[in-house]
């Protein structure tokens, strides 16, 4: 008998089309089959579509009766996932669906992330296209590819078919939050040679672990560490104790995910586990009182190891001392709007894949030339260490429009429909909207979405309830178009 874990939640529509979203593979760089699917769902339905060689999908409804000389509204997601899962998890996201389940009053996925960020935008958007009974004008479903990554689909995606100039974003996290305007960002990338050879001796597993990890626009002012800069501090602190050879790094797994953990292989002759596990419990510590992350663990164990191919111990120290190097999180606050983080970055992944250290950074800032001076400063110390660094996504800010038919609309159904006026907001995640409003002169746009938590980890939950409010919120608004 099929599972159908969501059977009986309502909106059954949206949930239906979640499920199905769940049971296909659709995390960064993996779209194509979901992309296809999308495909099918239009011309099972004759409608009027385009997928592009990225693997966009653009899906065109007429209006419905007494709309149809409306002027169109833009839906827009994205059909791309974070893809984070436990250690313990055996799910291949290449090839499997999401463990899905609730508890009533939320839906989570066991083990992984959930991709309501962004499979919600999508369910949506199906449950409009397939519905024969929701008033609403011409629709132009755009839903894009690659987002998590640097806002690819968007970049890619061509415009020239779009008549409608009001776009409706459905990718945000917060019920009863407006955003209308976001910052600009880039994933950065530092690549540094490093030469291995056999060392043999001792053999030292170094674990930074249990941090609460994050999204590093959402969450990037929490205070939380990032396990890979306290690594770097880690290996800096054994380095002046004693000579110490990096046979292997890991840590992180994606540049807009604060990561949670990151683990080191050292090994050579002299290495003191004593004196190494007197460093780790001064560092944890430290961390505990310096950081949101109490259940930080920073441990070292010996393991087997009679010869490993590991760096030199100068390059094992121009490792440490680059991810120490490196600038991490919050650069500067907004002077302008309180509370609004105006640049940072994060190392979300940090490794050794063979002769080469690979740093990856997400860069964010509302301040153009304040993105431009920090990929600069990356730039100068990916030069000083004798590395190369790259840089792919850049994506501009979205600025504050004044004047917004859409927003006074999206404020007033609020204000009807729950008796309450919702925050209208600027962000430090990033946003398609930016992009497309390039793309698309005079576009007016807002993004919104139902209660998500912990997105980008394992730990993420949709709001069941919100997600109905949120859908009676659209279909009041399109009604109102």
């Amino acid at each position: 008998m099929e599972k159908h874990p969501l059977a009986g939640l309502e909106p059954s529509s949206v949930f239906h089309f979640f499920e199905e979203i769940c049971a296909i593979p659709h995390g960064s760089r993996n779209t194509k089959q979901i992309s296809d699917y999308l495909v099918k769902f239009a011309q099972e339905r004759g409608l009027k579509y385009r997928q592009d060689e990225s693997n966009n999908v653009v899906i065109f409804q007429d209006g419905t009766a007494g709309y149809e000389n409306h002027a169109p509204v833009i839906i827009q997601g994205h059909m791309d996932m974070v893809c984070e899962k436990d250690e313990d998890c055996t799910i291949d996201f290449e090839k499997d669906g999401l463990n899905l389940d609730h508890d009533g009053s939320y839906i989570f996925a066991h083990g992984t992330t959930l991709g309501g960020d962004d499979g919600i935008a999508v369910a949506y958007a199906l449950a409009l296209l397939d519905s024969k009974e929701i008033a609403h004008p011409p629709l132009e479903i755009m839903i894009t590819v690659d987002e998590e990554i640097g806002m690819l689909g968007a970049e890619a995606i061509s415009t020239d078919d779009f008549k409608g100039r009001v776009l409706i974003n459905i990718d945000s996290e917060e019920e009863g939050i407006l955003t209308v305007s976001c910052a600009g960002g880039a994933t950065s990338s530092i690549d540094m040679p490093v030469s291995r050879r056999t060392v043999y001796g001792p053999c030292v597993l170094l674990q930074v672990d249990g941090l609460q990890g994050g999204h590093s626009g959402v969450e990037i002012h929490k205070n939380r560490a990032n396990a890979n800069k306290v690594m770097g501090e880690f290996l800096c602190r054994i380095q002046e104790k004693m000579p110490a050879c990096i046979a292997s790094l890991a840590g992180g797994s994606k540049d807009n995910a604060i990561p949670r953990s990151c683990r080191v292989n050292l090994v050579a002759m002299g290495l003191n586990l004593e004196v190494i596990n007197e460093i780790a419990k001064e560092l944890e510590a430290e961390c505990r009182a310096q950081y949101n992350d109490p259940n930080v663990t920073i441990t070292a164990e010996e393991v087997e190891a009679f010869g490993a191919l590991a760096m030199s111990t100068d390059d094992s120290k121009k490792v440490a001392n680059i991810i120490r190097a490196v600038p991490n999180g919050v650069q500067a606050m907004s002077k302008d709007i309180d509370g609004l983080v105006q640049t940072s970055l994060n190392l979300g992944i940090a490794k050794v894949d063979g002769d080469n250290l690979h740093l990856t950074f997400s860069v964010r800032s509302s301040v153009n030339q304040e993105k431009k001076d920090l990929t600069q400063k990356l730039r100068a110390i990916s030069e000083e260490y004798g590395a190369v660094y790259s840089q792919m996504g850049d994506y501009p800010a979205w600025e504050y429009r004044k004047d917004s038919a859409l927003r006074d609309t999206m404020v007033k159904v609020y204000e009807d429909l729950f008796g309450q006026t919702p925050e209208v907001v600027a962000i430090h995640a990033g946003l398609e909207c930016g992009l497309l409003s390039d793309k698309l002169p005079g576009l007016d746009c807002v993004s919104f979405g139902p209660e998500m938590h912990d997105i980008h980890t394992s730990r993420e939950r949709l709001g069941i309830a919100s997600t109905a409010r949120m859908w009676d919120y659209l279909l009041e608004i399109l009604k109102r178009l």
